[in-house]
């Protein structure tokens, strides 16, 4: 066995587990994201946020329990954006945590998505 190999033992580390819950308000869809978003967990996201086209799409991220968000993430929302603005509808951010707003207007995504300092400011009109 060479230093770089592990012994058959031990496993790798999982990575950290992303939750999404998904609910609706007034016609609103509502995904409460807990966890971190980044390459290991993006799928679970990607597939939360296909939705069809019909009637047009109106989605709240509740971003209050996200404690890491990377590039990955960022991609999946500009996506998502793209997706929901061409079928005439809207994506708004609520309550993302400080570290996550940081990456968010670093890259200048709050310039593309509207973010929200809470839930219930996303859900306004």
């Amino acid at each position: 066995m060479t230093g770089d190999e592990m012994p058959d033992t031990e496993q790798a580390p999982q990575p950290d587990q992303l939750s999404i819950v998904d609910t609706s308000s007034e016609g609103i869809r509502i995904l409460t994201v807990a966890g971190e978003i980044d390459y290991d967990t993006c799928e679970t996201l990607r597939q939360a946020l296909d939705v069809p086209a019909t009637p047009p799409p109106r989605l709240v991220i509740d971003m209050r329990q996200v404690t890491f968000m990377d590039s990955t993430g960022i991609n999946l929302l500009i996506a998502a954006h793209q997706s929901a603005t061409d079928a005439g509808g809207w994506i708004r951010l609520a309550a993302p945590t400080s570290s996550v707003i940081r990456t968010i207007q670093i890259v200048g995504l709050d310039a593309l998505i509207d973010c929200h300092a809470t839930l219930r400011e996303a859900l306004s009109p």
